[in-house]
């Protein structure tokens, strides 16, 4: 048998991250940035208002009250995008300039003041906005009433109060998420160069399974595996594409793979690797290499992995048996003129699910070019009503059901690989190790967390 983590090492040390390539920001989110970005221009480039208001001169509001109003000349509007004051000119003593959000301070203004300080204009009380200026184009001229005083450089946004000129911006190895991604659009960056995001391919076997939707006959189940492990793929930061069940049939099977090669960075399958005689993943992948030299009965008892691994370097699919409970039979290598990896996963829904957030999730975080490509762990204690069995030499991946305010776990469901309901009800996995073969209730263990 293989160890949880020598398989683990095996796959991981084959797997490369993608080439860097440049994309439009869209196109890259999810992605990976492989330069630091250094920011070419001030943000925001000059002073604006953060109010619609009015721009003013500080002298001419000071003391300015509900009582006794400072009452000045509305000289033109600035609008957003306006190349400043309507008519030029600048803002003199006495004076006052509409100002809109966004829109540049005019020379003269040392200060904002928001519409709802003042009467908008209108010679009556407070107002609560401007009136639009194609509906009243008067209100750029006239008077304004000012009730507040505002002090120097009120609601405005000073010139590179953002980021100036020749900051860091994004440092090469950061994710790029939806506030990343408007940072770079603001200091016009329209495309960059990042690590892709992986293509993979998820393909499930069975000739009992029938698409959701479809009428279920007798002796068949639905295809929930390729709707899961396309989902944790996607989950996991990769282009993931599912492909309908393929049936047991060894020529059709390796046909389908040939036929997805050209769209992956990453193969997954599941089912059809265990030992039955319609388990024909085994059969299928075999005629893209050597897929019979993993570690066999005869295999001398002191097998090096490491050594294995760079004789072989993954020509061909080995099928492996793990110590871990749901998920023993495993196989990993390369297919194909490009030698993508491939893992081939157990069918049993939670056996599947299991393997993929074990093997899979961190190829592809790997391809990714991440640091961090495994999921987080700590430890909680054990909360049951009765001691949790393992079999020896084993190690046993449970559900559960993380409380992070207590600090404790629950087993959720049995142990069967095949329950689906109760996999969804947990967010957590707990790990119990090869050695151990019961853990008692308030022990501390080690816990995987899913969401």
């Amino acid at each position: 048998m293989w160890s949880v983590d020598d398989h683990l090492k095996d796959v991981l040390g084959t797997i490369r991250p993608l080439d860097p390539i440049e994309l439009q920001l869209l196109d890259a989110q999810g992605c990976i940035l492989v330069e630091d970005i250094i920011v070419p221009v001030d943000l925001p480039p000059f002073d604006n208002s953060s109010m619609d208001g009015y721009a003013v001169r500080v002298a001419d509001i000071a003391g300015a009250g509900e009582e006794f109003p400072a009452v000045l000349t509305v000289i033109g509007d600035v609008a957003a995008g306006s190349g400043g004051l309507s008519g030029g000119g600048e803002v003199g003593p006495g004076q006052a300039a509409r100002i809109m959000t966004g829109a540049p301070l005019p020379p003269g203004a040392e200060t904002v003041v928001p519409v709802e300080w003042t009467d908008g204009g209108s010679g009556e009380g407070a107002a609560t906005a401007m009136r639009p200026a194609g509906h009243a184009p008067e209100g750029a001229s006239g008077e304004v009433r000012i009730h507040r005083a505002a002090g120097p450089r009120a609601h405005v946004r000073a010139r590179g109060s953002d980021v100036r000129s020749g900051d860091l911006a994004l440092s090469a190895g950061t994710v790029l998420g939806p506030p990343q991604i408007g940072l770079l659009a603001a200091i016009g960056r329209g495309s960059v160069r990042v690590r892709p995001r992986p293509r993979v391919v998820v393909l499930s076997t069975g000739s009992e399974l029938v698409q959701p939707g479809e009428e279920l006959s007798e002796a068949k189940i639905y295809d929930s595996n390729s709707f899961a492990l396309t989902a944790a793929a996607r989950d996991a930061g990769a282009i993931a594409y599912r492909v309908g069940a393929v049936t047991d049939d060894p020529d059709e099977l390796r046909a389908t793979i040939e036929d997805q090669l050209v769209r992956a960075d990453l193969m997954v399958t599941t089912g059809g690797v265990s030992v039955g005689a319609y388990d024909v993943v085994k059969e299928a992948l075999s005629a893209f290499g050597d897929a019979t030299y993993g570690r066999t009965a005869d295999t001398d008892e002191q097998y090096d992995a490491e050594e294995h691994r760079k004789e072989h370097q993954h020509t061909g699919v080995s099928f492996r048996t793990l110590a871990m409970q749901p998920g023993k039979p495993q196989g990993f290598g390369s297919i194909g003129p490009d030698r993508t990896p491939l893992l081939a996963l157990p069918g049993n829904p939670v056996s599947s699910y299991v393997s993929f957030e074990l093997f899979v999730r961190p190829a592809i975080r790997a391809l990714m070019g991440l640091d961090d490509i495994h999921r987080p762990r700590v430890r909680a204690e054990l909360r049951a009503d009765k001691a949790l069995s393992s079999p020896a030499g084993k190690r046993q991946f449970l559900r559960g059901a993380y409380d992070a305010e207590k600090g404790t776990v629950t087993p959720v469901g049995g142990s069967g690989s095949h329950l689906v309901a109760a996999l969804a009800q947990a967010d957590s996995l707990i790990v119990v190790p090869e050695a151990v073969t019961s853990v008692e209730p308030g022990t501390e263990t080690e816990v995987v967390l899913l969401g």
